[in-house]
């Protein structure tokens, strides 16, 4: 039976979509205020900053891949404007509600699908643009998701890529001591579940690094692959092409 990490847990393949959907399950009613306060509110810049190096333009069409609370869809919304088309999607039903309650909130109605990212239900060449935030390091088989959202693109199209990474060398302490102890304390405290805190430190860890996720995104199809490092290498955005 094949194997795979849950955190820094070994699991059996078949377990960890239904682990991780456990864990999103139990914090998509608290992932926005969670976002804010791990994070100062610097997520919010992070997700600006992604969608800015996307180079969308108005009546593209976008695919925000594990879009949860729809932070970056409503981003893109704005760039491709009335003739555009951004589709917001999700493995998990109860992080898609979020999503698509807070867009309807606001007025807004766009194309929402509960989908697998590593099955994606759309036709080949057909998005401008792919993105999926901080949902890579949760899926099971990363090259399989990266070579089905390479096939949706366009040719010209791009990945965007936005997620933890690698810090630099002298936050690796500090980083630790927040993410190991402070981090499921906060989990407790605000969501009353540091277990799921916990697993999302853990699996930060797990995730490949700023070179080691160029490549597999090369190994994908896609060429002119390069990242940006940002707040000292806590997350980088990788951007990549289809030609």
């Amino acid at each position: 039976m094949a194997e795979t990490h849950f955190g820094f847990e070994t699991v059996a393949e078949q377990d960890k979509a239904k682990r991780v959907a456990g864990v999103f399950t139990s914090v998509a009613s608290k992932y926005d205020v969670m976002n804010d306060l791990m994070s100062a509110g610097l997520h919010r810049v992070w997700k600006r900053f992604a969608v800015s190096v996307s180079g969308v333009r108005e009546g593209q069409r976008v695919l925000d891949v594990a879009g949860g609370s729809a932070d970056l869809s409503r981003l893109f919304l704005k760039k491709v404007g009335s003739r555009g088309q951004v589709v917001l999607t999700d493995i998990n039903n109860a992080m898609l509600r979020v999503g698509r309650d807070r867009l309807l909130d606001e007025g807004i109605t766009t194309p929402v699908a509960q989908c697998d990212a590593e099955h994606l239900p759309f036709p080949d060449n057909y998005f401008d643009c792919v993105s999926i935030a901080f949902g890579l390091r949760n899926v099971t088989h990363k090259d399989a998701a990266l070579r089905e959202m390479q096939r949706v693109l366009k040719p010209g199209g791009r990945l965007i890529v936005l997620e933890f990474s690698k810090v630099a060398k002298p936050l690796e302490k500090a980083y630790d001591l927040y993410s190991f102890k402070l981090l499921p304390v906060m989990g407790k405290i605000i969501a009353d579940d540091p277990d799921s805190y916990r697993y999302l430190a853990e699996s930060i860890r797990m995730h490949p690094g700023q070179e080691e996720l160029k490549q597999m995104m090369q190994t994908a199809g896609f060429e002119k692959v390069e990242y940006f490092n940002m707040t000292g290498g806590v997350v980088a955005v990788h951007r990549g092409f289809k030609f």
